[in-house]
């Protein structure tokens, strides 16, 4: 305290001391011990009053010893237990903890990881995954700007995050203590298979193998990839002492619709100690993209024939080429192509009215454009009889899929008929027209799509001009063909929208993230927030049930599923208000990637030591870590004096006295009868 606050109390005394005496002892004949008692508790009060008043701050000054953080990260993954290093990774665990030594130089944190970083002092070895990248970005945040050392305890096959090598702070020293039999055994293991998760029916599917050796001899080793008891692929695979991984690229048939799965073998005459590694079961599912398309002509045209072979270059795509007044029935058909309409056209489109299958109307000098106007409201055509040439001009703007610019306004142009097109809101033009490189703002490929139905619109005739052209540039009809493609794929893709959208896959790996989205929207397409959605889910195979809620989330809400055992499960999600309802199923494939190995990582944990200044430990070497640990002066306590100071108003005790006395000073006085 300062001299001012010190005089202040000190004035304090004096005035309470005073106002005591002067109502208690002044011009009093009489004094009893009462009288006396009663001025020392006004004393009191009088004196607490005034102190609070002064709120004088009191300081203190303690000394505490900051220790250096020692985080032990023990691994938790189930990969410990395959590889029998359970016992002695606790048992080195033990040694580290309870050493009293380190126990004084070191604040030890105990930590464990596998999917997940957490605190604990028990560990399970049930981890579905290691991520020691994990390790490294959880300790980073934990103690910053630290210099400390860490204790890692793995066996360093991760097998998700980024490289841990790269993810420590370089000024930690890191050690790793291995867990797992070092020793080399010969293995053959499929590290890695890559593969789409769709496929179309008719069509043929890459996958990509990557598969490893260790040994140190050279032998031939079977690959295969069946479906049930059927090989589909097989193949000898050699390796060597300098030969210890292959790729191998297969194309499988998608001749099935649905969910397929296979298994890719490697296999040979040796003795492994783990065999679990040598399958690896995958899953594509294999979508039926088969349209039939529907091309009426009441005339015959070159077009006609380009369209047809463009078209069917894609094998799920069949063309039939057919008149107008020889159509009874379009419930075979996906799409209608109709090729310059005129009168002859009414009775198919008015089947389509009830039918609702999107159109592609390719106008031309002999369509009836009076006919065209009455069937549909996307453009409105004001023509007249005389012919013109008109030449395309790509809009780079266009978003409804992506296509490219292939060349358009190089291409021959296209003759229609001379007149104005008008076009309403809901349609997006890919091709505006030109005559002679002057803009009509006319639309020459036009799209629309209003609640759900889908139509195209190509202004003009001799398109096989196009498809010529392609082939003149670039030796190919390829790039008409896939533009020509993408343009069906457009309109065979119907966009409705439903009240309840559900997204998930149709398969999972064992320990995958498991996680299921929904979305609920009102009778306006507005995403509703108060909705309440649950998911009821059942094991085919056992039968079991288990019901889950969803959590909102930003825009959606979401279901973890995580744990699932492999088999198939259908799902049942449901909004409670509006009782609405998504029927679905997915399957759990059986697959463990921590029994992928059978060596601890012991490059990769040489590796980290070095970089980080530090050495490899055996379990059996413990007492040589806790050795270095101590004996490194870098790692040493700070004592810090930490300052307190701490306001008199804060005091509660001191209003408890204040109220006290005042309190002892009524009852005596009213005791007395001095009230």
């Amino acid at each position: 305290m300062d001299n001012s606050t010190l005089l202040l109390l000190l004035l304090s005394v004096i005035l309470a001391a005073g106002f005591s005496f002067f109502q208690y002892f002044y011009k009093i004949k009489t004094r009893s011990k009462a009288t006396i008692y009663l001025a020392v508790l006004r004393f009191i009060t009088l004196l607490g009053v005034f102190i609070l008043l002064i709120n004088p701050v009191i300081t203190s000054k303690n000394f505490e010893i900051n220790k250096t953080p020692l985080p032990i990260v023990m691994d938790n993954s189930s990969s410990i237990v395959d590889l029998k290093a359970n016992k002695s990774a606790l048992e080195a665990y033990s040694k580290l903890i309870s050493n009293k030594s380190i126990q004084d130089k070191f604040e030890i944190q105990s930590y464990q990881f596998d999917t997940d970083f957490q605190l604990s002092e028990k560990f399970n070895f049930k981890g579905k995954q290691t991520n020691i990248d994990k390790v490294a970005k959880n300790l980073k945040s934990i103690n910053k700007n630290s210099n400390y050392p860490v204790v890692l305890i793995s066996d360093g096959n991760q097998t998700i995050g980024n490289d841990y090598l790269y993810s420590f702070e370089p000024s930690m020293k890191i050690y790793p203590v291995v867990l797992g039999d070092t020793t080399s055994f010969l293995d053959l293991r499929i590290s890695h298979l890559n593969v789409n998760k769709y496929a179309f029916l008719k069509n043929k599917f890459p996958v990509e193998v990557f598969l490893n050796y260790s040994g140190s001899k050279a032998i031939t080793a079977n690959f295969s990839i069946s479906q049930g008891n059927q090989v589909l692929s097989k193949q000898t695979i050699t390796f060597s002492p300098s030969t210890k991984s292959q790729i191998i690229n297969v194309l499988l048939p998608a001749d099935k619709i649905g969910l397929q799965l296979f298994k890719a073998t490697i296999s040979a005459t040796i003795n492994e100690k783990n065999t679990y590694n040598n399958t690896k079961n995958f899953a594509v599912e294999v979508i039926d993209q088969r349209t039939n398309i529907a091309l009426i002509s009441a005339i015959n045209h070159p077009d006609l024939g380009a369209f047809k072979r463009a078209i069917e270059t894609n094998v799920q795509r069949k063309v039939t080429i057919v008149k107008p007044n020889d159509i009874k029935s379009l419930t075979d058909y996906n799409l209608l192509i109709a090729y310059q309409p005129n009168a002859e056209f009414k009775n198919v489109l008015d089947l389509n009215k009830n039918i609702g299958l999107n159109v592609f109307t390719i106008t031309g000098t002999n369509t009836d454009y009076t006919f065209l106007n009455q069937q549909q409201s996307d453009l409105v055509f004001k023509m007249s009889n005389q012919k013109e040439d008109f030449s395309a001009s790509f809009n780079t703007q266009f978003n409804l899929f992506a296509l490219q610019d292939i060349g358009f306004e190089q291409f021959p142009p296209l003759q229609n008929s001379f007149g104005t097109v008008t076009t309403n809101s809901n349609v997006t033009v890919l091709l505006s027209s030109k005559i002679r490189n002057i803009a009509t703002n006319a639309p020459m490929l036009a799209f629309s799509e209003n609640q759900g139905k889908r139509a195209a619109y190509l202004l003009g005739e001799n398109s096989w001009k196009w498809r010529l052209q392609t082939h003149v540039t670039d030796k190919s009809f390829e790039k008409f063909d896939v533009f020509l493609d993408k343009t069906i794929q457009f309109l065979v893709s119907n966009s409705t929208k439903k009240a309840l959208v559900v997204t998930h896959e149709h398969f999972y790996n064992s320990g995958d993230l498991i996680e299921i989205t929904g979305q609920y929207f009102n009778k306006n397409y507005e995403f509703d927030e108060k909705a309440q959605l649950s998911i009821t889910l059942t094991n085919r195979l056992t039968k079991q049930t288990k019901r889950f809620d969803f959590t909102k989330t930003n825009n959606a809400f979401k279901v973890n599923l995580d744990g699932l055992i492999a088999g198939k499960y259908d799902i049942i999600v449901k909004e409670v208000n509006s009782n609405a309802i998504y029927k679905g199923n997915f399957e759990v494939l059986d697959f463990d990637i921590e029994k992928q190995f059978v060596n601890p990582d012991l490059l990769k944990l040489n590796q980290l030591a070095k970089k980080h200044h530090a050495n490899v430990i055996m379990p059996n070497q413990i007492e040589t870590l806790i050795k270095s640990l101590l004996a490194d002066n870098q790692y040493k306590s700070i004592e810090k004096a930490v300052i307190k100071k701490t306001p008199i108003v804060d005091w509660v005790w001191l209003l408890i006295i204040i109220c006290s006395t005042l309190t002892a000073e009524w009852f005596i006085r009213k005791y007395n009868g001095m009230l």
